[in-house]
């Protein structure tokens, strides 16, 4: 893997992926949509080994069809490119040039109890640097479902269209931010907002709708795609490492894991915070005070007694 170069793949195969993905995005959707007011089985993964711990990270029966219907046209397509999912816990070949990371459905709570606000993510991995993104949301800055997708060194489109930066307005004081639930309400320049997803909040932001976010332990199917879109609309992407914030490059596997085997990309956890370079400048500064790890861990604690 040393000897290879992680630069931009031929421009032919470079389009082909792309296709792919928005193909499979919009078949995600599709079938995404095919459900809607159709009774679907849940359950909830084991999260904690802690007594009197509620589960919150429900999966459902679309969600598992989903990755599996993706996977099935990927090995059809590209059979030595390696797949990462959120519902299948199959380790990537380290040494393998691409990777496809898949949320068949990302924003799970909100879509199995009807709340408007969920996605479907597919982003493309070369040594780990994302090289393109399409994400499926269940609505956009046209107010309608669409494929947000971008490849690396080109424009941000939605439905094969450049995608405006941000929308028209005149005398707007306050722009929108994304934040994490437990963040305050409200900033000194913004007013924070919580979606539930956090691809759809990727594509928010890189489609001006929220001026930036902020993500302090996702997984590489949450943010993959979404990287791949902020860098296509001149936004910054940064990460935490080694307790210092630098501009994200790309994704490697972990050190070390807890697991009895070697860590893979499956493993990635990193803080994000992306969009433009005042709102970035901003989350990292809030960071630094902790403030909302705080507010966090008071309303856990608070809970445990309602």
């Amino acid at each position: 893997m040393t000897s290879a170069s992680p630069s931009t793949p031929p421009a032919e195969l470079l389009a082909q992926i792309e296709k792919l993905a928005v193909e499979l995005a919009h078949a995600a959707g599709a079938q995404i949509m095919d459900t809607l007011g159709s009774a679907i089985a849940v359950e909830y993964k084991r999260e904690s080994a802690r007594s009197g711990m509620e589960p919150t990270n429900p999966v459902s029966e679309v969600d598992k069809a989903v990755e599996a219907m993706i996977r099935e046209r990927l090995a059809q397509r590209f059979p030595d490119h390696a797949i990462v999912g959120e519902e299948m816990e199959i380790q990537p070949d380290p040494n393998v040039e691409y990777v496809w990371v898949v949320d068949p459905v990302d924003g799970t709570t909100n879509f199995i109890n009807g709340f408007p606000l969920f996605a479907a993510s597919i982003g493309v991995l070369r040594y780990g640097v994302p090289i393109v993104g399409a994400i499926w949301c269940a609505t956009s800055h046209e107010l309608r479902t669409g494929v947000y997708h971008a490849h690396t060194g080109g424009p941000l489109l939605f439905e094969g269209r450049t995608v405006p930066n941000g929308r028209p307005s005149v005398g707007v004081r306050r722009r929108l931010i994304a934040r994490p639930g437990g963040a305050p309400g409200r900033l000194d320049r913004w007013d924070t907002r919580v979606t539930g997803s956090t691809c759809i909040e990727c594509a928010f932001v890189a489609a001006g709708i929220f001026v930036g976010g902020a993500f302090f332990g996702p997984f590489v199917w949450d943010v993959a795609a979404g990287i791949v879109l902020l860098r296509a609309a001149g936004l910054e992407v940064w990460t935490q490492q080694g307790g210092r914030w630098v501009p994200f490059d790309r994704f490697e596997a972990p050190s070390k894991v807890s697991a009895d085997r070697a860590p893979t990309l499956r493993d990635w956890r990193q803080a994000l915070a992306i969009g433009t370079s005042e709102a970035v400048a901003s989350t990292l500064r809030e960071r630094r005070g902790r403030l909302w790890r705080y507010r966090a861990r008071f309303r856990r604690f608070v809970l445990r007694f309602l």
